[in-house]
């Protein structure tokens, strides 16, 4: 079970804007990814040693600038520092426990959101928090891990494909956005096939384990929740800021990226819906077989009952028991016990009581 709750006690005491590191640790040595390009070029590199940062406007072009990686403050203090940002941004780059938002700093944009993908092998999200910085020229964004949504925008840079490297910076983050909200949209798929087996499981056998699958599913749709419904919010937020690090034209895309996200929120308050339901149907169906179970013990005990009046009346052994002397007296103490079950029987039959 994933910890919701974030440690956060290194913070404690610090000054503002001082950088530290809150998150866990996936690499040894962050990795740094640049990508520079223009209409008539691309360049990729990638290093684990600690490069020197060019700011940008000594580059031509667009620059973007990734980093996996983010338990080195010192790595990312010197990207900090090469392209002037403030330092609350340093600090909440390093502190993974953010809430989806943007803030506009006048020379540059803040975003941060959750990007989330499928864990294929243990049937769950796997979720890190994405910083995105976008300036003039730039855009620099920070992983906690390798691995990513954005392999098919880095192949349309290297090959040229689409009108990415016609535009600026400000459609590379555009870019960005779009693909971690497209994702969304695959683990909603991926989590609705799960109902699906779940509700067919449902009908067949009802039991432990699948109310812990119930319990677990709502844990995941909890989390898509609470990772997609400030995306909204923020790209509401970025439409309305930016001056001119935003044109025109990537205010229209991120309008529908935003329609996107709502999109993406009516899905998930739909596959909450249907696991509060199912839910409710498993109770419902426990309670049945229950029901069910004490109805035939019911139906044992109740007949039960007059047949152990009789043979504890004839268990008394009192002298003076003239039914004691006949011939066949066991004999007919049985037929009449006979007797009272299949009544009894036919009674509960005529009553449609089973």
């Amino acid at each position: 079970m994933r910890n919701i709750v974030a440690n956060r006690s290194g913070k404690r005491g610090q000054a503002p804007g001082t950088p530290v590191f809150v998150g866990e640790k996936y690499l040894e040595t962050p990795l740094v990814t640049t990508i520079a390009y223009d209409e008539s070029r691309a360049t990729e590199g990638q290093t684990a040693d600690r490069p020197k940062f060019i700011p940008s406007h000594a580059r031509s072009g667009v620059t973007w600038i990734n980093i996996d990686g983010l338990h080195d403050a010192d790595l990312i203090a010197s990207l900090a520092k090469s392209y002037g940002l403030h330092p609350l941004v340093l600090e909440d780059i390093l502190n993974t426990t953010q809430r989806p938002r943007c803030e506009d700093y006048g020379d540059f944009l803040y975003l941060t959101f959750k990007m989330l993908r499928w864990d294929s092998t243990q049937r769950r999200i796997d979720t890190e928090q994405v910083s995105l910085i976008l300036g003039d020229g730039y855009v620099l964004s920070f992983q906690e891990k390798p691995g990513d949504v954005f392999t098919s925008l880095r192949e349309r840079i290297a090959k040229g494909k689409g009108r990415i490297r016609k535009m600026g910076a400000d459609y590379l983050a555009y870019c960005l956005i779009d693909a971690i909200v497209d994702e969304y949209f695959a683990i909603l798929e991926q989590v609705g096939e799960v109902i699906e087996v779940i509700e067919s499981d449902l009908a067949v056998k009802p039991d432990s384990q699948l109310l812990q699958r119930i319990h677990r599913l709502k844990r995941e749709g909890l989390l898509l929740r609470r990772s997609a419904w400030p995306i909204r919010d923020m790209l509401n937020t970025l439409e309305q800021v930016g001056g001119t690090l935003l044109t025109d034209e990537v205010r229209l895309y991120l309008r529908d990226v935003y329609g996107h996200s709502v999109q993406v929120i009516d899905t998930i308050e739909t596959l909450r819906d249907l696991l509060a339901g199912m839910l409710d149907t498993y109770l419902s169906s426990v309670n049945n077989r229950m029901n069910e179970v004490m109805k035939v013990l019911t139906f044992i005990a109740t007949i039960f009952i007059p047949l152990s009046f009789i043979a504890g009346l004839y268990g008394m052994n009192f002298r003076h028991m003239p039914e004691l002397e006949w011939r066949w007296g066991y004999a007919a103490v049985l037929a009449l016990m006979a007797m009272v079950a299949s009544g009894m029987l036919f009674y509960f039959k005529k009553k449609k009581w089973f």
